[in-house]
């Protein structure tokens, strides 16, 4: 099992998506920021690390708003998503194809990873 952590980054009333690079698994759809918990990292550490690397922000890591375990084909995932803001810094597009700020009320619009649905749905309920 992969140990994967994404933000949950709000501004006002809508919060972040990325969309994943063309060539890698799952390309082209829609996610939260995040990545890999490398080893000796704690998964907030390893959420600043992905957020500065793919995003150039740093991030304030608040609480867990949900996990979620999803099995891919290619891969088994616990997904921790974290509550969070960012502290310093503009996103930019330094790994996703694209960066859009949505409201829950926009979510249908968009082809999110399977492995995000079960969140998507809690988004909905908390937010809506």
């Amino acid at each position: 099992m992969v140990e994967v952590v994404a933000a949950l980054i709000w501004d006002k009333d809508r919060f972040m998506i990325c969309r994943r690079p063309a060539h890698k698994a799952r390309g082209l759809l829609w996610e939260f920021v995040g990545g890999k918990v490398e080893p000796g990292e704690t998964k907030e550490e390893a959420l600043i690390r992905e957020c500065r690397e793919e995003l150039a922000v740093t991030l304030s890591v608040g609480d867990t708003f949900m996990d979620v375990v999803h099995e891919y084909p290619d891969l088994k995932v616990h997904l921790t998503l974290f509550n969070a803001i960012i502290a310093e810094g503009t996103p930019q597009k330094l790994e996703h194809n694209d960066i859009k700020w949505i409201t829950p009320t926009e979510i249908s619009n968009y082809e999110f990873c399977p492995a995000d649905e079960e969140i998507l749905k809690k988004i909905c309920e908390v937010y809506l």
